[in-house]
């Protein structure tokens, strides 16, 4: 096992297409974990090994691997890039120390890339930056920089600077260690050849040393006194000093290259075995006992036990692979675990650290680390391991709900069941995937966060579980909601024969507050409802209310109290008190002016301002409310909110009427009220009138 200290969990993230993932591949080759260099473009990288994202060009599911450099083990994860992806960034951020945020010199601060960012901010997560793509026509080091402060509300340093640009880029300066670092063609930038300053960046140089010591000098008392009294500071002073203010939130180191030209890699490696946390720089994990007492581990072999499974994955050789990170203690092979969350007992297999879809079996994972566990029957992602005998739960993974779903159904009985076990398999690697059941037609409807995402997954049931399955035109995922309080009282009973039971509740339902959820309160004296019902009686309302009255999708912010009821001491049972809930439930929801909501997304386009009196017209066209537009050097950055019913193909419309030069992205915003007029022609249209 490696020392504390020279661990680094970093992920790689970045806005789709910004060379994430050929960076990725660069710093495996040089790091000899791969011998030959894997390239996006030509469906040979390495870390996009899925199918679907070699002949997209991107990524779709986090890759792990481990690599060594500089005597450090970096375990990293290539994250992906599409927002409709965001959930693998999301869970992959909750176990990350550090992360490096690529940038393309072109494109500087993309939406996706600011989406990630706020992700990681979040979770308050250090970060060092890569402006990729020099050699591009139109890069510029100094205009991403100014994005970093102005978009993303960063401090950015840079550490090294572009010698050139675009065609004439042959380079980086080093401003530490103040030189002109050669990346030879020859050797596909492995040999990297030393030369001082040429005299023609020597201006600009001075000027960017100048300025990261005066920002380095808050942070450091010595260096400051250094820096004031014009002596010289050594490069150990100044890394010593970039860590602490790095670990701290207070800058962002910036380095500068060419990922697919072999240039800048091997800076950026030694930026991250500098700058970056190890797992004993992290406060300690926090979680809760049975009882519900906070305890904190350390990353410490010798503490007990705390992991997290951050992700699960289906795997053609051992069935499924859980991805875990270690927290404290020591993962050891044969060892039985406790699943807290689940209330199960795990024995392991096989252990294994990972290289993209390769792994190597390893006897242990100790503290700090990231590995996959083979053999695990019952637990899900966002679930704690402990040893058997302990408890802790550390905090959860949250995931989005999905927005957008379509039906889908076997193209011959054999299909039936395979497509079951399949759906089964996706969802529990996907926790923003869900598979239901329409009711009324008994149609399969698969829902997810948009529509390359069901795209995706429809691809891997057919090619990967060999399903042959005819899938439906994308739905909305509708939601319902009530305006006024309404009371409705419910008795079940069952007289005569058999055993007879009897229950008796009366409900009032309110609107509750946005984003809170449903709630149920007791107001019952215990001689009206024993308190051995409650629970019944809360299961019942909250069941009922997965179906709404209008079309039967679920309710959202209902409050819902318990305010009267009969009890018969015979007869009274927890199912009769749980029917009774659910019909009074559903009487009262009828009364309560009940209204449709619909997901209302985030848009963000970015346009070229020849093109923005159509992408303002076409948004009016789908109903959308524009927020913001704001002019960002020759392009103009429109905020808007829209119906996802009116969004369907709108990736097809934006390129058409901006001849392909517009991009966007578009998030989960909220659910909303549909408009009355709206609200019932797709009210009909669902009942198939």
């Amino acid at each position: 096992m490696e020392p504390l200290a020279k661990i680094r969990n970093i992920g790689i993230m970045a806005h789709i297409d910004a060379g994430k993932t050929t960076t990725t591949e660069r710093i495996l080759y040089y790091t000899g974990r791969s011998h030959k260099l894997g390239e996006v473009h030509d469906g040979t990288a390495i870390m996009d090994w899925m199918e679907q994202e070699q002949e997209r060009g991107i990524t779709i599911s986090s890759a792990a691997t481990t690599c060594s450099w500089a005597d450090h083990q970096i375990n990293i994860i290539d994250t992906p890039g599409h927002v409709d992806f965001t959930v693998e960034v999301e869970r992959s951020l909750r176990v990350l120390d550090g992360v490096v945020a690529v940038f393309c010199a072109v494109g500087g601060v993309e939406p996706q890339s600011e989406a990630v960012w706020r992700q990681a901010d979040r979770y308050g997560i250090p970060r060092i930056a890569f402006v990729n793509k020099m050699d591009r026509v139109g890069a510029s080091f100094a205009r991403c920089l100014a994005e970093m402060e102005n978009r993303l509300g960063a401090s950015p340093v840079a550490l090294t600077l572009p010698a050139g640009s675009e065609d004439a880029f042959v380079g980086v300066i080093d401003l530490v260690g103040q030189r002109l670092l050669r990346f030879k063609e020859d050797s596909l930038g492995q040999e990297m050849l030393e030369e001082p300053v040429p005299a023609a960046f020597m201006e600009e140089s001075s000027a960017a040393r100048m300025l990261l010591l005066e920002k380095l000098a808050d942070f450091d008392e010595k260096l400051m006194e250094k820096y004031l009294n014009d002596q010289e500071i050594a490069p150990d002073e100044i890394h010593t000093a970039l860590r602490k203010a790095t670990l701290a939130l207070q800058v962002v180191p910036v380095l500068c290259g060419s990922a697919f030209r072999n240039k800048g890699i091997q800076p950026l490696l030694d930026a991250i075995v500098r700058f970056l946390p190890s797992p004993l720089d992290i406060p300690p994990v926090e979680g809760e006992d049975k009882s519900g007492q906070l305890l904190r581990r350390r990353a410490d072999n010798k503490e007990q036990l705390a992991a997290l499974v951050f992700k699960l994955q289906s795997d053609a050789y051992v069935g499924s692979l859980a991805f875990v990170r270690v927290y404290s203690g020591v993962l050891a092979l044969g060892q039985k675990l406790y699943n807290p969350r689940q209330k199960k007992t795990e024995k392991l297999a096989k252990l294994l650290k990972l290289h993209a879809n390769k792994r190597e079996e390893v006897h242990q994972i100790g503290a700090g680390d990231i590995g996959a566990l083979v053999g695990l029957k019952f637990t899900q992602t966002g679930d704690t391991l402990c040893a058997s005998g302990d408890s802790i739960v550390l905090e959860n993974i949250s995931f989005p709900e999905p927005v957008i779903g379509i039906a889908i159904e076997p193209k011959t009985k054999a299909d039936e069941g395979r497509l079951r076990e399949s759906l089964e398999r996706v969802v529990k690697e996907d926790p923003s995937f869900r598979v239901s059941v329409n009711e009324d037609t008994g149609q399969t409807i698969i829902s997810g966060m948009g529509e390359l995402h069901l795209e995706v997954i429809v691809d891997r049931l057919i090619r990967e579980f060999k399903v042959a399955a005819n899938v439906g035109t994308p739905q909305v995922s509708y939601r319902e909601a009530i305006k006024t309080v309404a009371r409705a009282e419910a008795r079940f009973e069952t007289p005569g024969t058999g055993k007879e039971q009897y229950g008796h509740v009366e409900l009032e339902l309110a609107p509750g507050e946005v984003g809170k959820g449903n709630s149920f309160e007791s107001q019952v004296r215990d001689d009206e409802v024993p308190p051995e019902f409650i629970e019944a009686i809360k299961k019942g309302v909250l069941g009922s209310l997965d179906s709404g009255p209008l079309v039967g999708y679920p309710l959202l912010n209902v409050r819902v109290h318990l305010v009267g009821g009969s009890y018969d001491e015979e007869k009274s049972t927890e199912m009769a008190f749980g029917v009774a809930a659910t019909m009074a439930c559903r009487k009262a929801a009828a009364e309560a002016d009940p209204v449709l909501l619909e997901p209302l997304m985030d848009l963000e386009i970015i346009t070229p301002d020849e093109y923005l009196g159509d992408v303002l017209n076409d948004l009016n066209k789908k109903g959308a409310q524009v927020n913001k537009v704001e002019a960002e050097k020759g392009v103009q950055v429109v905020s808007a909110k829209a119906p996802l019913a009116e969004m369907f193909g709108y990736s097809t419309d934006l390129r058409s009427s901006t001849q392909g030069r517009a991009t966007f992205t578009m998030q989960f915003s909220e659910f909303a009220e549909v408009p009355a007029r709206r609200a019932e022609a797709i009210i009909q249209k669902i009942r198939g009138f």
